[in-house]
């Protein structure tokens, strides 16, 4: 059973991931006093939908009540059936969406490290851009295969392997910008932030800015799955509360760092993304490995997050067609020097329909900083803010216009409008880039000038592509061990 510091390791492995990379932009976009204001009030906010959230883990005692095993038992027990549909819909949603943006910082990692090789051999100011199109194929033509494994039910190992990589490419995105600020001998930004050309532009770009921030804190989500793993006495809502305390605090001061130090070194040209917006040049090796890092991470992390998605939609599919040979049927196929694979017509079809389709969207949006916030702005009121609220007056018969009432409801209004104007800004941000995206694109063959760039370029593409088929099939053989 789980400790206070096993918690607390789950907590920060779960929290800290590519959200990260997005937080010396943010700091960049608000500014000196309230970037880092900002940071620090999400923090707040987070630990008390923590706290309201933790108590309904027992239903109706949240000391020895009845147990709730995941964050729709809680709504189902406490708000009924239809507020369960409306949160598995949006929990749902967002897993998608998590999907998305994997799909679309992959691919901008991928590219990153053939852009990192480009400026290393042929000087800064070389033309190194290119699209990330065929790097979101690759990645998704990976997950394809990968999505293939019916759970992911021992292979815990996975998780560490995921939270030893995010850990690596945080680090080496602080650490760079630590030395950034160093070697510049002075800090860099303003109290105003970066400039925008006009005042609405710059109320946008704060908003989206808010996003992102919301992105990186919330994980309401799966606090009950980890407060699941915790032993009792102490009750568990004591022990996860306490947990929380300390995780949040030194997730936030990571956070302050990595986005402060970034905008530090960069000022008003800190890029969207700390290790593929090429504020960094150097050590390249340095780039690449951290931008590996993060390509390890999601192509584990997309499974983690869009296997339950396939669990929801099979079961359905089974419980309304019991007699299809299509959705029940399963086939052993043996392959030469391989193991034999137990598939299912249906399984097959569904998952590749669905990578499919969210590298469709990843391709036609693939804005980081933009669907970040958006995402952040969906899950932040919504999954994190309204329904611990809603189930901890219900639970504990809170009646309505008392003071607890009052304050727990302008909380969750105040919440509201706080992601209202993070999903305006965000929304408004992808339009604009949708906009003007065929006037900045360059083709990719465009980018390496000289004599071997074809050479060079391709050589890149099939590094990233072994790279994650390697990575992949390792997972592949450890789970689709079927005789």
């Amino acid at each position: 059973m789980g400790t206070l510091w096993s918690c607390i390791a789950h907590i920060i492995t779960a929290v800290i991931g590519s959200g990260v990379l997005s937080l010396a932009w943010s700091v960049a976009q608000l500014g000196w006093i309230a970037g880092p204001v900002a940071m620090f009030c999400f923090a707040v906010v987070t630990y008390v939908s923590v706290v309201l959230l933790s108590d309904c883990y027992r239903y109706p005692d949240p000391v020895i009540g009845t147990r709730n095993y995941s964050y729709m038992d809680a709504v189902r027990v406490n708000l009924g059936k239809t507020q369960t549909c409306l949160c598995g819909l949006l929990q749902y949603l967002f897993m998608c969406g998590i999907g998305t943006a994997f799909v679309i910082t992959a691919s901008t990692s991928m590219s990153a490290i053939q852009g990192s090789n480009c400026y290393h051999e042929r000087g800064h100011n070389a033309r190194c851009e290119c699209e990330d199109t065929l790097y979101m194929l690759i990645f998704g033509a990976v997950q394809i295969v990968k999505s293939q494994i019916p759970d992911f039910h021992g292979i815990e190992w996975l998780s560490v392997i995921a939270a030893i990589m995010s850990f690596a490419y945080s680090f080496t995105g602080f650490g760079l910008g630590y030395a950034t600020v160093i070697e510049n001998e002075m800090i860099k930004g303003s109290i105003a932030g970066v400039p925008a050309s006009t005042g609405t532009k710059k109320l946008w770009l704060a908003f989206e800015a808010l996003g992102d921030i919301a992105f990186a804190y919330p994980y309401a989500l799966i606090l009950l799955e980890i407060q699941d793993t915790l032993k009792s006495p102490p009750p568990e809502n004591k022990t996860m509360k306490k947990a929380s305390m300390i995780a949040i605090f030194l997730t936030t001061f990571f956070y302050l760092c990595c986005g402060c130090f970034g905008y530090a070194a960069f000022g008003n040209n800190t890029p969207g993304n700390l290790l593929t917006g090429f504020g960094f040049y150097e050590p390249y090796w340095l780039i690449d490995f951290a931008n590996a890092c993060v390509v390890l991470h999601l192509v584990g992390g997309y499974q983690l997050y869009n296997q339950p998605v396939f669990a929801f939609v099979e079961r359905w599919f089974l419980k309304k067609f019991p007699s299809s040979e299509f959705v029940n049927n399963f086939y052993d196929i043996k392959l030469p020097l391989l193991p034999s694979f137990h598939i299912n017509l249906f399984r097959i079809c569904f998952r590749t329909a669905y990578v499919v389709s969210t590298t469709a969207i990843a391709a036609v949006f693939p804005y980081f900083n933009q669907v970040l916030g958006l995402l952040g702005a969906l899950n932040f009121w919504l999954l994190a803010i309204y329904f611990p609220v809603e189930m901890y007056l219900v639970q504990n018969k809170i009646a309505a216009w008392t003071g607890n009432w009052i304050v727990l409801r302008t909380f969750s209004f105040g919440c509201l409008l706080v992601s209202i104007a993070c999903l305006i800004g965000s929304i408004e941000g992808i339009v604009s880039l949708a906009l003007l995206w065929e006037k900045k694109r360059s083709a990719c063959k465009g980018c390496f000038e000289g004599e071997g760039n074809d050479g060079d370029m391709y050589a890149g593409r099939m590094f990233m592509f072994i790279l994650v088929l390697c990575f992949s099939f390792k997972v592949h053989l450890f789970v689709l061990n079927f005789v």
